[in-house]
């Protein structure tokens, strides 16, 4: 969309000097070493984890941490505060402690009470999760979709609707881009196929 042409550009690349990132996977690192790329001077990960906990490749979170990005473990911004104009100018936060392990071994956050404090940035990007969005399916009648929102396509990719394709995360849930880019090649031959006949 041509974000960096600030002056014609719709939706401009807003510049910022501290950047927080919410999240501990792959994504929040790529955003976290992004943010320095666009000129950014401080960027820090919020994490309501600890490190042991962080779902992103050991590579990613060693390269931030070599380009600098500050890591707030068992922290998680709970509001974007703005100033009179609309901009940011902190989030707060709450500190969390670890529970007890649920039945996948895993250690979920507990809330530490009173514990809410401000962060000064004028950037908050929200890199959490990768649910599809619910919207999709409600308000697209008779588009089938699995118990978690992903929509069911068949071998070629064809959703419940006779001329809708889809494929990547949306199919699958989380996975790669190798997995993505297969389904989009086989949605484009079915695609293909159907135009020809």
């Amino acid at each position: 969309m041509k974000a960096y042409m600030k002056d014609k550009a719709d939706t401009p690349m807003y510049e910022a000097k501290h950047v927080c990132v919410s999240g501990g996977g792959n994504v929040a690192m790529d955003a976290a070493r992004m943010a320095y790329r666009l000129g950014a001077e401080k960027v820090t990960i919020l994490y309501r984890r600890t490190r042991e906990e962080l779902p992103a490749r050991k590579e990613e979170v060693g390269h931030a941490e070599e380009e600098g990005v500050d890591f707030r473990f068992l922290e998680s911004p709970v509001e974007v505060l703005g100033d009179e104009n609309g901009h940011v100018r902190g989030v707060r936060v709450i500190s969390f402690r670890l529970g007890e392990p649920d039945s996948s071994g895993r250690r979920s956050p507990v809330a530490v009470e009173g514990s809410d404090h401000e962060i000064e940035c004028d950037a908050l990007i929200v890199a959490l999760g990768n649910g599809s969005n619910p919207l999709l399916v409600k308000t697209t009648p008779g588009l089938a979709a699995d118990k978690k929102g992903h929509i069911t396509v068949d071998g070629n990719q064809l959703t419940s609707h006779a001329k809708v394709w889809a494929g990547g995360d949306i199919v699958l849930g989380s996975a790669t881009v190798i997995l993505a880019m297969g389904e989009g090649r086989r949605a484009a031959a079915a695609i293909n196929e159907y135009l020809t006949k």
